[in-house]
């Protein structure tokens, strides 16, 4: 083997980090007997050199270190540690034969081709990738975080691969980050702020040990829920992932996105990892100090599952909070994104044991770090056990599934929910008022990646999971979708236009709620997974967007785009404060006044299906002055008729929505709306639709 010059090194930073002399190595062990550092040649599975480190000389305290004199960043390496092997005593799971990779890897060597099968992971062998160091030369060119303040912000989320790889994106390298730069023109258009991508953490495509019983081929972990190194871009999502480009090229989609005005949140996985159960790989964190890195039950010191996916971080731990800490400061100082999405975020909130903590948690030191207070930071309220929508501290902001949930069953025509609505679309002020937070810390959606597409919503009763090979088991069973009288595609006009309709006024009411909307890419033209409600493992057309839907449902984008618009341009839908019905400026119209079929006599019995409101736009706050709106909403399955109240003298109502009518008379320009076409002071709305008015001189 190779000889290296070493010296005894520094223990922090962690991970690898060039020097003058030569590359500092660093890994955290508490339990370790004894580890070494391992070194490859580029592309070589052999290992050039082992280095055993001294705990006399190369330990501080918990962490084992060594500079290497005279290498340079072409070296990959891995660790190697030993200690007892105890699973079921102390929790130990040490094992010599065990390559690791290092939990503060910027760069992984290995799976740079999606889906190659020389990189799967095998329990009972050394996981095949290695750590390497990127090139750290970047010109950012001044690129800097937007910052844009988030009551003002529109999210759109979607799937690297997902959004660009399928052949009609006539994007030049599809699948990966420079194929979403390709894509920025259309996103521009579209007219949102954000862009929150799925998780492009290094994940390992091929765990899925399933096969689609419907054609026998393997199945994926398309999604990437599963992290294995978390300061790691992920390789196949770069065009050329060698070398540690991938770094490179996600900094290139960055500053991109960042020069078109849009902002790029990513998906952060901190409540489980790769490693799953005892039946899973030992990748890192298992092999370097399992009972530091995992929530374990304190008899058996089995995996405890709060994630659902064989195992629970254990994020309350200090070392741990230091990883998760230092992985968003570098996501932000490195890589300039703007915000994070945290899935499952009650675990993060839970001690060793999983029993929620009283106190505070790493979820405040992420509100409170320095160096994150101006990211957003949005969490998935809930893990398996608990949901708390509603209770994350201070500027947290919070995937609001109340909103969803709500709002699709009035779009079904469910009754009784026109106060859940009215709730909603004031800004859910229920949740957040009493802790002092506000309309912006709701992230209302009706979809997202977990679930139905919006097209799929008005079009499938039922879930159809079966291509997942769970039997149909997995997924949620409690969708409140409506297959709008036919499960599926059809050729039934009255279908087609009931479910358009509905998608439509859906998409009304997002964006006239007080609050943050996310959409889902694809639904502004009606992207389909064929009732798949949990298409995690489904590498194709289910997952895949398919751009001729774009120029298929032309009027459909139109429609979203101009929903979009009319929110961006109007500050009543983007207040500070919750609506209350209060008259605020003393001019007889308070902020919000709630109506039903007639003026003033809002209908909140159990059978109820049809709302009005009409904003005052006169006295915003903050100096801020806007129109008067009127929204109705029609939730019942009949055409129904409603009172108009009157606009302030000496103006008109002029209708600018009306989602019953068909493209391009749905939506138009301000400067084009019509005069309400009202007859003795009503307005008929078909079934399943929402009206928009603005109130100005004649």
């Amino acid at each position: 083997m190779a000889q290296f010059e070493c010296q005894r090194g520094k223990p922090l930073p962690l991970g690898a980090t060039m020097t003058p002399e030569g590359v500092n190595f660093a890994v955290f062990s508490r339990n370790a007997t004894s580890l070494s550092l391992v070194l490859f040649s580029k592309g070589q599975r052999q290992a050039i050199a082992e280095i055993a480190l001294d705990p006399k000389i190369n330990r501080t305290g918990d962490i084992w270190h060594v500079l290497v004199v005279g290498v340079d960043a072409s070296l990959r390496y891995g660790y190697r540690a030993d200690g007892p092997f105890d699973p079921k005593g102390a929790g130990h799971w040490f094992n010599k034969d065990n390559i690791l990779l290092d939990p503060y890897a910027q760069a992984l060597e290995g799976g740079e081709a999606w889906g190659d099968p020389s990189t799967d992971t095998d329990k009972d062998t050394s996981f095949s990738r290695r750590c390497c160091m990127p090139a750290d030369d970047f010109d950012w060119q001044g690129d800097r975080p937007l910052n844009m303040p988030l009551k003002d912000s529109i999210i759109y989320e979607l799937h690297v691969r997902g959004y660009t790889i399928h052949k009609s994106s006539g994007v030049t390298k599809p699948g990966t980050y420079k194929g979403l730069v390709e894509k920025i023109p259309y996103i521009q258009s579209l007219g949102v702020t954000t862009v929150e991508l799925l998780p492009v953490f290094e994940f390992n495509e091929l765990e899925n040990k399933r096969l689609n019983p419907k054609t026998g081929e393997k199945l994926k972990n398309f999604w990437g829920y599963s992290t294995m190194a978390f300061f790691a871009p992920k390789a196949s999502y770069a065009s050329n992932p060698w070398d540690g480009h991938q770094a490179r090229e996600f900094k290139d989609m960055v500053k991109a996105f960042h020069q078109a005005g849009l902002e790029v949140i990513i998906d952060v996985v901190f409540n489980h990892t790769a490693e799953s159960d005892e039946k899973g790989p030992t990748i890192s964190f298992r092999g370097l100090d399992n009972t530091t890195y995992y929530a374990l039950d304190r008899g058996s010191k089995d995996y405890l599952n709060l994630s659902g996916c064989g195992n629970t971080v254990n994020g309350n731990h200090p070392v741990v909070q230091a990883l998760i800490l230092d992985c968003l400061r570098y996501w932000v100082i490195e890589m300039h994104v703007d915000g994070f999405r945290f899935d499952l975020a009650s675990i993060l909130r839970r001690d060793h044991t999983g029993e929620l903590l009283a106190g505070p948690s790493v979820v405040d030191l992420i509100e409170q770090d320095p160096v994150l207070a101006q990211t957003k930071i949005i969490a998935e309220a809930w893990d398996t056990q608990v949901n708390q929508v509603g209770h994350f501290p201070g500027r947290w902001s919070e995937w609001n599934a109340y909103y969803r949930d709500d709002i699709r069953r009035f779009v079904r025509g469910d009754g009784g929910i026109v106060t859940a609505l009215a709730t909603r679309i004031a800004g859910s002020s229920d949740l957040y008022q009493a802790s002092g937070r506000r309309p912006h810390n709701s992230i209302n959606y009706i979809t997202c990646h977990d679930g139905f597409t919006l097209y799929d919503l008005v079009s499938y009763e039922q879930k159809h999971n079966e291509e997942n090979g769970e039997n149909n088991q997995d997924g949620s069973n409690q969708s409140f979708s409506s297959n709008s009288g036919v499960e599926g595609p059809t050729d039934d006009n009255r279908v087609n236009d009931l479910r358009l309709r509905r998608i439509k006024t859906a998409v009304a009411i997002l964006m006239v709620s007080q609050g943050v909307p996310m959409i889902l890419a694809g639904d502004e033209f009606g992207r389909t997974q064929q009732g798949n409600n949990n298409p995690y493992c489904q590498d194709n057309e289910i997952n895949w967007v398919n751009w001729n839907l774009a120029r298929d449902h032309d009027g459909l984008v139109r429609f979203f785009r101009k929903m979009i618009a009319l929110r961006n341009r109007h500050p009543v839908f983007r207040r500070s404060h919750f609506l209350s019905g209060v008259d605020t400026n003393h001019d007889d119209y308070p902020d919000v006044s709630w109506h039903g079929f007639e003026v003033g006599k809002p209908d909140w019995s159990d059978n109820a299906r049809g709302l009005a409101f009409m904003l005052d736009g006169s006295e915003l706050g903050d100096g801020q002055q806007d129109d008067d709106f009127l929204v109705i909403l029609n939730g019942d399955h009949v055409e129904r008729s409603f009172e108009i109240p009157q606009p302030r003298e000496g103006r008109m109502w002029y209708r600018i929505v009306d989602t019953g009518k068909p493209s391009p008379e749905d939506i138009l320009d301000e400067d084009k709306a019509e005069a309400a076409a009202i007859e003795h002071n009503n307005y008929s709305m078909v079934p399943g639709s929402a009206s928009v008015f603005i109130s100005r001189k004649p």
